[in-house]
């Protein structure tokens, strides 16, 4: 696995805090000249891409990964960017907090960061609102928190031809120079516009002027910054050219298959009715699983039965806490869920209001069934996992693929089913 090394559920628990920061600040204050007539009233972070805002995606990909609050800085056309704000939670698969800082006078991309200086956490994810680098964020937040001397980690890429693009220079696992366009020809490492950083780089910026430009690379020269090398999907949508390709890739890249967890004797032992943290007790190889599903670029969802809510041995409130606990001690091990669908009624419950027989309860399909019609899934690629006969049959009727899990090491079982089906190693 490419940045953590885990051996169990304790490599996660044992961890003070989640890797990924709380916080993702999002640059969408420039003017996007190079795109013409396209921008001239449209920010260009809000251009349409495969039918939705561009920025729509970076926030989806964002609040998946397990990013709590965004802050969006923007200048240019800022009523529109506070409108768009103020609309896109109600889509977003989990509760994500945006807000919008505007800058009171365009001052560039360190500028904006300077403005919006008191509303940064103490670490936080910084992007480009015009690029999408498709990786995992907490590696490049594993980065930045392993050396907590340094002022931030950045994500870099690997290019064929460096000719075409800035570039930067690696050592050690430390930047130590950025170079102008055309500097280096060949393959090249370039800066893939997504930062990890900590609130300490405040002091370094420039109040007027260019983050890339000005601030970087003179933190590389002194050796303030880690660099971690990916070989995601990038995409700027910055050129008339580029932003035509992003109408059919970025839809085409969103489109990925899932493995569809049970959870109750697949991701934790099945001690009847687990409802609360103290009765929680991970499978060997869970967290390590569902890491490399997330590395492997697939989603990962969740999709159990909850009678225990309806029989009441729990509450739906004890249910949540107990799916948020399990969310810190995979954030721990950089790992995240996508999605979750949980079905609390029973043909027997003790409340009345879910005493009722539901196609959501497996062996019905519903919850696989809106897990589909909610994800661009690549239903044919994909497989649930289960460990009962239900989950089986609940999967067949859904059209998906299904393995029954009967214990062992769930991490071994992922990673044979994703080399059978992409050849992922």
């Amino acid at each position: 696995m490419s940045a953590l090394t885990l051996s169990g559920p304790e490599a996660a628990t044992a961890r003070a805090k989640p890797l990924l920061p709380r916080q993702a600040v999002i640059l969408c204050g420039g003017l996007g000249t190079r795109l013409g007539p396209l921008t001239a009233r449209c920010p260009k972070p809000l251009l349409p891409v495969g039918g939705a805002p561009f920025l729509s995606v970076l926030i989806g990909e964002l609040a998946r990964q397990g990013i709590e609050r965004i802050l969006l800085l923007a200048a240019f056309e800022a009523d529109q960017i506070e409108a768009f704000a103020r609309d896109l939670p109600a889509t977003l698969p989990r509760p994500v907090g945006i807000e919008v800082a505007r800058e009171a006078r365009p001052a560039g991309t360190s500028g904006a960061l300077w403005q919006a200086r008191d509303r940064l956490d103490e670490r936080f994810l910084l992007l480009n609102g015009d690029s999408w680098f498709d990786i995992l964020l907490a590696d490049v937040a594993a980065a930045q928190l392993a050396r907590p001397e340094l002022l931030g980690a950045l994500a870099l890429r690997r290019v064929p031809d460096g000719g075409r693009f800035g570039t930067v220079r690696v050592a050690g696992g430390l930047l130590t120079a950025f170079e102008p366009r055309g500097a280096e020809t060949g393959p090249a490492l370039i800066n893939g516009g997504v930062y990890c950083l900590s609130r300490g780089i405040v002091p370094h910026l420039v109040e007027d002027g260019s983050l890339e430009a000005e601030v970087l690379p003179r933190l590389a020269a002194e050796g303030r910054l880690a660099g971690v090398e990916r070989a995601g999907f990038f995409l700027d949508i910055g050129v008339p050219e580029d932003f035509g390709a992003a109408q059919d890739l970025v839809p085409a890249q969103r489109r990925r298959p899932a493995i569809v967890f049970d959870r109750d004797g697949v991701l934790n032992l099945d001690h009847g009715h687990v409802g609360h943290p103290d009765r929680l007790e991970w499978t060997e190889g869970a967290i390590a699983a569902v890491r490399r599903v997330n590395e492997a670029g697939w989603y990962a969802f969740v999709a159990t039965n909850q009678a225990g809510i309806a029989k009441g041995y729990y509450t739906e409130a004890d249910y949540l806490a107990l799916r948020a606990h399990m969310a810190r001690d995979l954030a721990a091990a950089g790992a995240h869920i996508d999605d979750e669908r949980y079905c609390p009624t029973h043909p027997e419950a003790v409340h009345p209001e879910l005493r009722q027989v539901s196609d959501r309860r497996k062996p019905g399909p519903g919850m696989l069934l809106e897990l589909k019609d909610r994800w661009p899934i690549d239903w044919a690629q994909s497989v649930m996992i289960g460990d009962k006969p239900s989950d089986i049959e609940a999967a067949r009727a859904a059209g998906l693929e299904a393995v029954l899990f009967q214990g062992g090491d769930l991490d071994a079982l992922v990673q044979r089913l994703l080399r059978e089906r992409r050849g992922v190693p």
